[in-house]
């Protein structure tokens, strides 16, 4: 780039075109402190189980921003037994093994181990600022991966690497954008754990009692089955009763070259909905195969050969996409319309998989479980009423799709925050002239 393409106000860097008043340091020229920690001997019991929070690198991988606790604690002694040191609060963690370039704030003391190098920022580098360059910066930061068999980085490259240093009061407009981004996502997350667990509470209920509010349980005259208590009024019947079909899918070649018909494979269901960009497709089908095998709203489909932990996972079709045939290694299920809702039915299977109803049932071996067809058609179910499952199957709808919209704002919030951690980064944005406040997590009076 030539000086005449630069903008006004900019300068040409090392690190590309940055503003006039933006320094390019050194890592180490802005710390007072910079160094790894330690690991004390695992053979020695004394030196674990302690007061002392003990980083590792997965805690710094889990807590965004703010490291507030950690998974495992030393002693004094071992503390004193080992390079592990007290860091102080609001340092700058980084990973210099693994993961490289994760970065977070400590919001209490904290020792850590040797992968984990920590930063105490001078004056002139906010730490918050500091944590987000080095986030943005992690996969440069990578590239000096020192050839060993685990990737890693040393202290003195640490030391040496090349960041962007605007003036302070920018430093801390910048995290502060960033920080609200963060912080609404925090937030998000916080409320799609509460209404899973929410869905997990209400399905518990409407299972044992049926659509009726919490105030009226005791009116509900509940009977034991072989499948435990529900109301008298309800059904025990078997799941093959309530099936117009129950099917294996077409077993011909599938390719992932978007040519063809798409079809279902055992990915497309694996995060518990019908993913379209997880799908094979197959050429050459005449009509009278692609009619029969076409998935129909309402249709469940059915892991029924899979490892333990995706066993029995099931999603429901809802139209999208418009055509999508029944593939191979998953069961289809259709029910009788007059006879059982497909989405209570849909919520059922999910709510047996959640008691392990399905690896009980499984034929195990090496890497994979499999569920026997005349099995899953024997498996007790409860049928209430049909007006009832409908009620039931709209709660727990509701439910879902309130998790569906916090899941779609998290999204967003993550591709704006990468978005404008670019931008500000590199000075494509400026927020030097916004009135906005600092934030301190963390800061010890």
């Amino acid at each position: 780039m030539n000086q005449e393409d630069i903008a006004d106000g900019f300068k040409m860097t090392e690190l590309g075109p940055l503003p006039e008043e933006w320094q390019v340091v050194r890592l180490g020229d802005v710390a007072e402190k910079m160094k790894a920690g330690g690991t004390p001997s695992r053979k020695e019991s004394s030196y674990w189980k302690g007061n002392v929070p003990f980083v590792l690198i997965e805690d710094l991988t889990s807590c965004n921003l703010y490291l507030t606790k950690t998974n495992e604690f030393i002693t004094e002694e071992g503390l004193n037994n080992s390079s592990a040191w007290i860091v102080p609060a609001r340092s700058i963690l980084l990973s210099m093994y693994g993961t490289i370039g994760e970065a977070a704030i400590n919001v209490i003391p904290v020792a850590t181990n040797q992968a984990i190098v920590a930063i105490i920022p001078k004056q002139s580098l906010y730490p918050e600022y500091g944590a987000y360059i080095l986030k943005f910066y992690a996969r440069k930061l990578s590239t000096y991966n020192i050839q060993s068999t685990q990737k890693n980085v040393n202290k003195g490259i640490v030391e040496k690497f090349l960041i962007p240093l605007p003036p302070l009061p920018e430093q801390q407009k910048i995290a502060a954008v960033l920080s609200a981004v963060q912080e609404a996502k925090e937030k998000t997350e916080g409320v799609i754990r509460a209404t899973r667990e929410l869905k997990k509470s209400m399905m518990k209920h409407l299972f044992t009692y049926g659509p009726v509010p919490v105030k009226e349980i005791e009116n509900v005259k509940l009977k034991e089955t072989e499948i435990g208590q529900i109301p008298e009024h309800w059904q025990v019947v078997r799941l093959g009763d309530v099936l117009q079909l129950m099917r294996n899918g077409l077993t011909y070649r599938q390719e992932r070259n978007h040519k063809g018909v798409p079809v279902t494979r055992i990915e497309t269901i694996s995060e518990g909905n019908i993913n379209p960009n997880k799908v094979g497709y197959i050429s050459g089908l005449d009509k009278s195969q692609i009619e029969k095998y076409r998935l129909l709203p309402g249709d469940i489909l059915f892991s029924h050969i899979n490892s333990e932990p995706h066993l029995g996972k099931t999603a429901i079709y809802q139209g999208n996409p418009p055509l999508i045939l029944h593939g191979m290694n998953l069961l289809l299920l259709r029910t009788h319309p007059s006879v059982s809702d497909p989405y209570f039915l849909y919520y059922f299977l999910n709510h047996e998989r959640a008691k392990g109803t399905f690896i009980g049932i499984a034929a195990r071996a090496v890497g994979q479980s499999s569920i026997n067809m005349g099995k899953l058609r024997n498996l007790p179910i409860f049928l209430p009423p049909l007006p009832e499952q409908q009620k039931i199957a709209e709660m727990m709808s509701a439910v879902d799709e309130k998790i569906r919209a916090e899941e779609s704002k998290k999204k967003a919030l993550e591709v704006l925050f990468k978005t404008l951690l670019h931008d500000l980064m590199t000075a494509k944005v400026r927020v030097h002239n916004l009135n906005i406040q600092r934030i301190d997590k963390g800061r010890v009076s």
